[in-house]
């Protein structure tokens, strides 16, 4: 059973505008809203599965990462799903890139603690305070002005922030020897309670002595700093989740493999992938030899082929660069081959192998079956990078959890 959008219906019909020779509805009924031609089935079930995967490698929390509307899923239902979870597999924390996401969580009555997980700009900080959401703080100008924010507006409250060190990303952060000299001045802050540490692995699915070396690095920062001053320490995205060990983190920020999907090839049987991108076939055609398939004719028919138009393209997030020949899609459980270039708005399939390949028929191109590490290898691009450019046009539809 699928959790879809309802259909809409108007209590109205149709009559005829002769000012501008267009229909328009009247008091009879409209039809119902036809289904989607492209849309992304999202297994609610599979996050489940795939947050156990993340406590039998890991101790402790998890911060799921819900940025860029959790990876392409959709994040407020997503964030529904995660506190839908039993207890032992809910996450502590929900990530988010910007004050724009973690206001959607708020507005859609998430409970869980929302994280923003880099720097923040000056005019977001009252915004972020007056919410209680969590910052990380990258500067002791941030901190500060944290501080006197939460002490004009809020006069006894602390506001819970987490630093952030740079032990390779170059992204945000103090750098270690710098938070070593900061540590009392930070202490001072009295309206922020400093509960959490934290860093980021810029290529724990890349460079293994690197990644290594920048464990040892923050778990030394850490003893030195002192564990016990810290309720959340974390390090680990999905990545580092599957390979690595700290002696000290106990907060987890699992990203791509919450969504069923691993960095890691080796690891992908442990995960169930969450999302399906799919589409219909809208037109079946026997096609000759010498026919030119799509823009720029770089596909030209060897020998009379039979032809599939799906309703999909780079509109809707499905990548341009696919090369033809080389991508399948799957339609009735076989794979067949991309033909041409991909169009903004349609594709062209190989479907000679499915004689009865008919218009209306359901076309997967990339979920289950055919993974997305696969699409993304083939586009030249990252997992990431495909899952989030599907565009709003697509209907998302959600299997309710089991």
């Amino acid at each position: 059973m699928l959790l879809f959008y309802s259909p809409i219906h108007f209590d109205v019909g149709l009559k005829q505008n002769s000012s501008h020779n267009t229909v328009v509805p009247d008091s009879k009924s409209f039809p119902a809203a036809s289904p989607p031609r492209a849309w992304a089935e999202i297994n609610l079930s599979h996050l489940g599965h795939n947050l156990s995967v993340v406590n039998t490698q890991q101790q402790g929390s998890v911060m799921a990462v819900l940025k860029a509307g959790a990876y392409g899923h959709g994040i407020e239902k997503i964030a529904v799903a995660l506190e839908a979870l039993p207890n032992e597999l809910s996450p502590a924390f929900f990530g988010v890139a910007s004050v724009i996401e973690a206001r959607r969580l708020a507005h859609a009555d998430i409970r869980t603690r929302i994280y923003l997980l880099g720097p923040t700009c000056p005019f977001e900080r009252e915004e972020i305070v007056a919410y209680g959401w969590t910052p990380c703080i990258s500067s002791m100008e941030e901190a500060a002005d944290f501080d006197q924010i939460v002490g004009r507006e809020h006069h006894d409250n602390k506001l819970k922030v987490h630093l952030t060190v740079d032990t390779g990303m170059g992204r945000g952060g103090f750098l270690p020897s710098d938070l070593i000299s900061h540590q009392e001045k930070l202490n001072e802050l009295t309206h922020l309670d400093i509960e959490g540490i934290g860093s980021h692995l810029p290529c724990a699915d890349e460079d293994e002595a690197f990644t290594r070396a920048q464990f040892d690095e923050f778990d030394a920062l850490v003893e030195t700093l002192g564990a016990d001053n810290f309720r959340y320490i974390h390090l680990s995205n999905s990545a580092g989740i599957l390979a690595y060990q700290s002696r000290y983190t106990n907060l987890q920020r699992p990203g791509l493999m919450l969504y069923g999907i691993s960095p890691l090839p080796t690891k992908q049987d442990q995960l169930k992938p969450a999302l399906s991108l799919k589409s219909k076939v809208s037109l079946v055609r026997n096609l000759p030899a010498g026919q030119g398939i799509s823009y720029g004719r770089d596909t030209i028919l060897q020998h009379e082929t039979r032809v599939a138009t799906v309703g999909i393209g780079y509109g809707d997030g499905y990548p341009r660069s696919m090369p033809p020949h080389q991508s399948d899609v799957l339609i009735s459980g076989k794979r067949c081959p991309l033909l041409g270039r991909v169009t903004m708005d349609q594709i062209m399939v190989d479907v000679t192998s499915l004689p009865d390949c008919k218009s209306g028929d359901e076309v997967e191109l990339f979920g289950e079956n055919i993974l997305v590490s696969e699409i993304a290898q083939l586009a030249n691009t990252i997992p990431w990078a495909v899952l989030t450019g599907i565009t709003p046009r697509v209907t998302r539809i959600y299997r309710p959890q089991s």
